[in-house]
């Protein structure tokens, strides 16, 4: 069954980095389109970025361009978002996603706080 299992995350200060991860499992890792959403409290969940099957198109919302990359390892069946220039806006709880035989799949989802 397609798993999607995440690390990373936790506390760091304005200005600071955090590397996510996303490690799937149940599916053809390579052969699909990836995402990382994010959720802040009392927000709806939104669409950070996301990347192609193959690693070379990648596409961020606004609000994260520049300071976030979007990157994969097929090799590992590994999903990536490394945040540099955090700023305290981007706290919420980070969610990898994937869509597999119609069926939209989550991430247990990852706390990200930025906070002096």
């Amino acid at each position: 069954q397609v798993k999607l299992v995440q690390s990373g995350g936790g506390a760091v200060q304005p200005g600071g980095s955090l590397r996510l991860s996303c490690a799937a499992s149940g599916f053809t890792f390579n052969n699909y389109f990836m995402k990382w959403y994010r959720q802040a409290p009392g927000k709806e969940r939104e669409l950070v970025a996301d990347i192609t099957s193959s690693g070379h198109l990648t596409d961020y919302a606004d609000s994260v361009k520049g300071r976030f990359t979007i990157f994969r390892d097929n090799d590992k069946n590994t999903l990536y978002l490394q945040m540099n220039a955090l700023k305290p806006e981007d706290t919420a709880v980070y969610y990898c996603e994937v869509w597999h035989g119609g069926v939209e799949y989550w991430g247990q989802g990852t706390q990200v706080t930025v906070s002096s």
